[in-house]
């Protein structure tokens, strides 16, 4: 009887995690498209809407649908019905879907190229590639003749997701079904460090993601229906190169949830509760590993999560592993009492992050450790491997892609046969024809280059163009240019200003570029066009964006740059999702605008104003240094014998000066004035000009005023800082940025004097800064950190301009 009790009450625990698995997770973003269908679809109590419907989700809602006919026989975990119709795409299309939730999405396609009773079509022809939110998920890609589901998680950071579909030259694209997710953003991590060494940590962030394999140990298959987030995970047994070794175990009522682990939307209870453990029984005493096999890709690096859960019952002693990816360590002698809280059944998982060459196999083991008197067993409960986005935001090419591995092998088999017969023919023509060969390419290239460019870049002999000869920067053809931003797609918009739209585009050599389009309906023109290219051809600095080229054919207005892979700075402040900046990353970024701007002002005999400084000009590169950007409304200084420049006000409200803005009269001191407002945006965390607070509240400036006076300032810090600086760095910090906002411009200090007091206040934060050694007015040699926190009094009030002046022409060695 009380055996009865036992076993009912094991059935309730175990009812209840079920239970609490289904309705853990409740998608705020759940879009799922039955494409090519007339009618919705319900598939296991999911919707799927017709994508004729009047939802508009399709850019073409006029493009072709099909479908099979009712005796083709379907067979899919996911539902016959969604692979019998299909959505034709014969020119670039986009599906567009609003994002209420930003963060981790799951984007799944489907395919599968039924055959057709009639018409112009064979699916299984169509070749074509589709991208979303900058990532190109698909390149040139066929689909295999049994149905398959793609999937990738992206962190989409918008507030509308573009997944656009480009058929390949005399091809066509084609789609089954559709789904958009929003997923918990701890599903993926945010940082995942490398096995290889260095071990690296890499950004995951603003990675996009693509499902490989997904596999539940103990050989079996866990179902769409019983995962939260509708994953499917394939049995392991077919992985497995060592069968005869292993044991599938199953013990669903000892996984424990209990711990406040989120592994419910990690990996559903099917997965934790089966395993797959070295059968020990032959020699307890050896040291084995349990082997799983996997085809991938090679050239990508890998996001590989392993799944534990201690279900096996065993003698009270520890259970070690030592983990290994291919031939390098992952884990040693990890102790999965220590990772599991000490709670028998509590699941955990551990990220590596290893990068594949070579043959594109990825070997996963899991061995045996002695070490401590443990006990000598492994075990694992599921295993996911995703392909991490490459430099240029590719996930899968058609020439390169798993898909296409056996005739990829065939292809290398023959190349090497055929290069081996014809070895020494090929080796013999190539010597005689080289020399003719060799001089006839390079009058082809100066040819072409005569016709297309001069030497500095500039088309010769075109009439239109805005540039004399004499000009930097090179002239890029608009053919390039389209070429490069996929047409100028959608899914490529990385920002919006007032010049226009901002693409991420890739060059023919791979370089990763910002292009940035003129708007005909734009206030800023011609003139604004013209003076950044010609400021941005004068200067080369770390700290200042990097122009790689122009376009003005065809009436288009193009300026291409560097990538900056980290964005702007108003974005890692306020208004996204992405993780908050610490005091220190603050202060070194507001150090590198301050290094830009001095430059500006002081590389030349007439200084160079900005005179549009804010958050959103000042961008961020993938090591998080600041660069100066966006120099359309950069004028040159006054004269010597002048105090300003007479000019209409132009700039951004809220950074502008207001001695420039009541007297028309622009000097460096305007570039000051809003560097210190962007200053005080650092502090905050909040927008310049806020309408949604109170009144008082609204402008960063008057607020952070009313307190100054009040003498409590600190009520203006960012939350996320408070507690978490050292006064004395926030004190010298405060002290400059107030006098960069003082009303007449007199009485503000150079940008010289702004940068030495933020080295000031980052050295009192603790981080050495590294800048190089100058004389001083006195001949003595003095360093811009050379002085401890006892010293840093002696430096107020004193002028680094002619210093930083210096220090500047030491850094010409640096500029690009």
């Amino acid at each position: 009887m009380e055996f009865g009790k036992f076993r009912l009450l094991i059935w309730v625990i175990s009812t209840m995690c079920l239970i609490k698995c289904s309705i853990q997770f409740q998608p705020i973003d759940n879009y799922l498209l039955d494409c090519g269908s007339t009618t919705n679809s319900s598939i296991r109590d999911r919707v799927f809407l017709a994508d004729t419907s009047d939802y508009h989700f399709l850019s073409n809602p006029e493009q072709e649908s099909v479908s099979a006919s009712n005796s083709q026989p379907i067979s899919s975990i996911y539902g016959s019905s969604l692979y019998r119709t299909a959505r034709i795409v014969n020119k670039t299309s986009n599906y567009t879907f609003s994002i209420n939730q930003h963060g981790r999405h799951f984007i799944r396609l489907y395919f599968f190229p039924f055959p057709l009773n009639a018409g112009t079509y064979n699916l299984s022809t169509a070749r074509f590639s589709v991208s979303a939110h900058g990532f190109t998920l698909l390149r040139n890609f066929q689909p295999d003749s049994t149905p398959v589901v793609k999937e990738y998680s992206l962190n989409i950071t918008s507030d509308e997701l573009v997944l656009t579909f480009t058929p390949s030259p005399n091809s066509f694209a084609f789609l089954n079904a559709l789904e958009v997710i929003s997923h918990p953003d701890e599903l993926i991590p945010i940082t995942a460090k490398a096995v290889e060494l260095p071990r690296n940590h890499h950004n995951l962030m603003t990675q996009a993601l693509q499902t490989v394999f997904r596999v539940n140990m103990g050989n079996q298959t866990v179902l769409p229906d019983n995962d939260t987030l509708w994953r499917h995970w394939y049995p392991d047994g077919t992985f497995m190169k060592y069968n005869n070794l292993v044991q599938f175990v199953s013990n669903i009522t000892a996984v424990n949830y209990t711990t406040g682990d989120p592994a419910f939307d990690i990996a559903p209870l099917s997965v934790y509760g089966t395993a797959t453990k070295l059968n020990t029984q032959y020699n307890p005493s050896a040291l084995l590993n349990n082997t799983w096999s996997f085809n991938v890709a090679p050239g990508f690096s890998y996001l590989v999560r392993f799944h534990f859960c201690d279900i096996i019952e065993r003698p009270p002693s520890q259970l070690m592993l030592n983990i290994y990816l291919n031939s390098m360590s992952v884990a040693k002698d990890l102790n999965l009492g220590e990772e599991m809280p000490n709670v028998w059944g509590a699941p955990f998982y551990l990220d590596a992050v290893t990068k594949l060459n070579g043959n594109g196999i990825l070997n996963v083991s899991i061995g045996t450790s002695l070490a401590f008197g443990s006990y000598p067993e492994s075990i694992l409960n599921g295993l996911e491997i995703l392909k991490i986005s490459d430099s240029n935001g590719i996930l899968e090419d058609g020439a390169t892609g798993v898909n296409s591995s056996t005739s990829r092998s065939n292809s290398k088999i023959l190349v090497i046969i055929v290069s081996a017969c014809g070895a020494v023919f090929v080796l013999v023509l190539l010597g005689c024809m080289f020399f003719v060969i060799n001089r006839r390419n390079r009058r082809k290239r100066k040819s072409s280059n005569e016709e297309y460019f001069t030497t500095n870049g500039t088309k010769e002999n075109d009439e239109n163009t805005l540039f004399s000869r004499s000009k930097m920067g090179y002239r890029f053809p608009l053919g390039a240019v389209i070429e490069a931003t996929d047409r100028f797609s959608e899914s490529l918009v990385i920002g919006i200003g007032g010049f226009g739209k901002v693409y991420k585009g890739i060059l023919s050599d791979g370089t990763i570029v910002a292009v940035k389009r003129g708007a005909p309906q734009s206030h800023q023109g011609v003139s604004e066009f013209q003076t950044e290219i010609e400021m941005l051809s004068q200067f080369r600095h770390r700290h200042l964006v990097s122009l790689i080229g122009y376009c003005d054919e065809k009436n288009e207005l193009i300026i291409i740059y560097e990538y900056m892979e980290n964005g702007t700075l108003k974005n890692h402040l306020y208004g996204s999702d992405l993780p908050k900046l610490n005091w220190k990353q603050r202060l070194e970024i507001a150090i590198g605008s301050a290094r830009g701007l001095h430059y500006l002002h002081t590389s030349s005999q007439l200084a160079i104003i900005h005179r549009d400084v804010k958050s959103a000009n000042i961008l961020l590169d993938e090591n998080m240094m600041a660069k100066v950007a966006d120099f359309g409304l950069s004028k040159i200084g006054p004269d010597l014998d002048k105090t300003h420049v007479s000019t209409a006000v132009k700039g951004s409200f809220g950074y502008l000066d207001p001695e420039y803005m009541t007297r028309q009269q622009l000097t460096e001191k305007s570039d000051v004035y809003s560097f210190g407002v962007v200053m005080f945006e650092i502090l905050c965390g909040r927008p310049v000009i806020d309408p949604s607070r109170p009144r008082g509240m609204v402008s960063l400036v008057e607020w952070v005023n009313e307190w100054r006076k009040r003498g409590e300032l600190e009520k203006v810090f960012d939350p996320f800082l408070v507690g978490k600086m050292k006064m004395e760095s926030v004190r010298k910090y405060v002290e400059i940025g107030e006098k960069c906002l003082a009303e007449n411009g007199v009485d503000r200090p150079t940008m010289g004097d702004v940068l030495w007091n933020l080295e000031c206040a980052l050295q009192l934060e603790g981080s050495e800064v590294k800048s190089p050694r100058v004389e001083s007015d006195s001949g003595v040699g003095v360093s811009s950190t050379g002085f401890n926190e006892g010293s840093v009094g002696d430096f107020v009030g004193v002028s680094m301009s002619r210093v930083f002046s210096e220090m500047v022409k030491g850094e010409e060695g640096e500029m690009r």
